[in-house]
């Protein structure tokens, strides 16, 4: 299942056959690049090829390493494989990368690279030259894997329950059920689980926070927030632009959700609504199961897609005839759930914990859409074209949650339970924006706060959790707990600031979805042209292939929360 067999090479620069067992083997291939002499334009365009082939190569060596790891945290093989990779080979590729950069933008013929895509692939280049420190090198090799620790600390974590040993993911699906006193002892569980980790894991954000302030300063900027803009290359928002995403969303999705909650306690028939309550099931329903086993998954989701449009459930029956699937949950197992796009051989690969559960679903379907834009924009010519900002990326995934819900009858036969799956997405859907704003305003504080102790970061999280947190919500006798939710998200202490995309990209998705009701086969025709121009052209560019608007204005943050708020109001019995 992890291997990287299955699909035939062709190279033009590379041998066919190549491993990474140390750094000579592919050191020389970055000093052919660095001499070659150029006579003309083609042969700016053949040296183009040839480091997109190298990079290529290199990025899926490093993705398949992850990947094992990932699988199994445990294995100690697979762990040393990846830990070698990042603390002895990239490096060293890091200052060669560099040079290859600047090597790049002082060609003779580079004023030839003209028009889209180029522009959008020098601007990178560019702001990659500009913000490069060597100092830096060997930090993000020792950050890189300080932050698998994380994955390590919770893939670790597990309850006994009712005799059997079960992971935080499986545990989670029992607070769907309908007995009240179960889902508290649940709950109390999970959390008591979480709190024997916390100082440990406030232990190693403090480390992860020395490094990266460390970076940025030796980048010359003010913070580490700064600093990651521009490494993220945010070229078509700023941090203040997000700074009113939250604000909008605050004021727009947090009554909606109060109203949501408050629902929802009056149909449980309950005085007050706790923490274990929220996502319960009513009294005589039982969880949402959407399938029965990780293969009904994959043989639904693939139905569910060709319905949608053949060519998409012919992207999903790749995958799972490549075997690039692992979605079994179970100890040992890294946390969370990815699509890792494998840029050389142009089929991903998705992870995910499954326990058969709605949500489990719509991550299936949700890495689903960055597969199918893995294996549509593989024919692009350059990795750079491939490698995508967040915000494009997640509109391929999050538009296919949505657009998908029109054909979930693949997956629940029965009406009612289909009219319950929808619902409930769709209040994931409005609690999810709030979430994604308190997360990524924690982030701004944090690194704007750059020498905070634990107690203030504890203090500053529950102060923001409160601004967009529903107040229908009775959190007397367990206050403590709200202290320890950001540490359970993978993002702030793996991939730092990565996850606002995901409230862009989520409003881009929803106004896909509304043109989808109105007309689906231009939506879809619209959504794949949009996937297969990669990063060839500007955030907005491509959200205007799709057929929506990159916007995140107060006036459109409104409108849009009021169509699934409209939506939802009709599901609700």
């Amino acid at each position: 299942m992890l291997n990287n067999d299955a699909l035939v090479l062709e190279r033009e620069y590379l041998p066919e056959k190549l491993e990474v067992s140390d750094w000579q083997v592919v050191e020389s291939y970055f000093h052919e690049l660095l001499s070659r002499k150029m006579l003309g334009f083609d042969d700016l365009k053949k040296w183009l090829r040839n480091r997109s082939e190298l990079e290529s190569f290199l990025q899926e060596e490093l993705g398949w390493r992850y990947i094992r790891m990932s699988c199994d945290t445990a294995n100690e093989e697979y762990s040393a494989a990846f830990n070698f990779f990042v603390g002895e080979i990239q490096p060293k590729i890091a200052p060669l990368s560099h040079q290859l950069d600047q090597f790049l933008l002082g060609n003779a013929f580079l004023s030839e690279l003209k028009g889209r895509p180029y522009e959008i692939l020098l601007r990178q280049v560019k702001k990659r030259v500009e913000i490069f420190r060597e100092a830096n090198v060997l930090l993000f090799a020792e950050l890189q894997q300080k932050e698998q620790e994380f994955s390590a600390i919770s893939g670790a974590m597990s309850i006994e329950w009712e005799g059997q040993e079960i992971t935080l993911q499986q545990a989670n699906n029992f607070l769907e059920q309908d007995d009240r006193n179960k889902r508290e002892q649940v709950y109390q569980k999970i959390m008591a689980r979480r709190a024997m980790d916390a100082n440990r894991l406030d232990d190693l954000m403090n480390e992860l926070l020395v490094s990266r302030n460390e970076i940025a300063a030796n980048a010359d900027f003010k913070d580490f927030r700064d600093f990651m803009f521009a490494s993220l290359g945010r070229f078509d928002y700023t941090a203040n632009d997000c700074i009113q995403f939250h604000e909008a969303v605050e004021k727009f999705l947090v009554p909606i959700n109060e109203k949501i909650d408050a629902h929802h306690r009056k149909e449980l028939q309950l005085d007050v609504l706790k923490p274990w309550d929220v996502s319960a099931a009513v009294k005589g329903k039982v969880p949402l199961q959407p399938f029965s086993s990780t293969e009904d998954a994959m043989t639904k989701t693939i139905a569910c897609f060709h319905e949608i449009d053949p060519f998409l459930g012919s992207c999903m029956s790749q995958m799972k005839q490549a075997n690039r699937i692992d979605l079994d949950s179970r100890k040992g197992k890294a946390p969370g759930g990815y699509n890792y796009p494998l840029y050389e051989t142009g089929l991903p690969f998705i992870f995910m914990n499954s326990t058969n559960s709605l949500r489990d679903m719509v991550t299936l379907v949700h890495e689903g859409g960055h597969a199918v834009q893995s294996i549509v924009d593989r024919p692009l010519e350059l990795v750079d074209f491939k490698n995508l900002p967040s915000e494009i990326a997640e509109l391929a995934s999050m538009s296919m949650e949505l657009i998908s819900m029109e054909h979930w009858h693949h997956f629940f036969e029965n009406k009612q339970e289909l009219k319950m799956a929808k619902r409930k997405h769709l209040e994931d859907v409005l609690k999810g924006l709030p979430w994604i704003a308190c997360v990524d305003a924690f982030q701004h504080w944090i690194y704007t706060n750059p020498n905070h102790t634990v107690e203030e970061r504890s203090n500053a999280w529950l102060k923001t959790y409160e601004r967009f947190a529903s107040k229908s919500v009775d959190w007397s006798g367990v206050e403590s707990v709200k202290k320890l939710l950001w540490q359970k998200q993978l993002h702030i202490y793996e991939v730092p600031f990565y996850y606002i995309e995901y409230g862009f990209a989520q409003l881009g998705a929803i106004a896909m979805w509304r043109n989808y009701r109105l007309n689906p086969e231009q939506t879809i025709k619209q959504y794949l042209d949009a996937l297969k121009m990669g990063y060839t052209a500007s955030i907005s560019e491509v959200y205007e292939k799709a057929g929506v608007r990159f916007d995140f204005s107060e006036d459109y943050i409104r409108e849009l929360a009021g169509f699934v708020n409209e939506e939802w109001e009709k599901l609700i019995d």
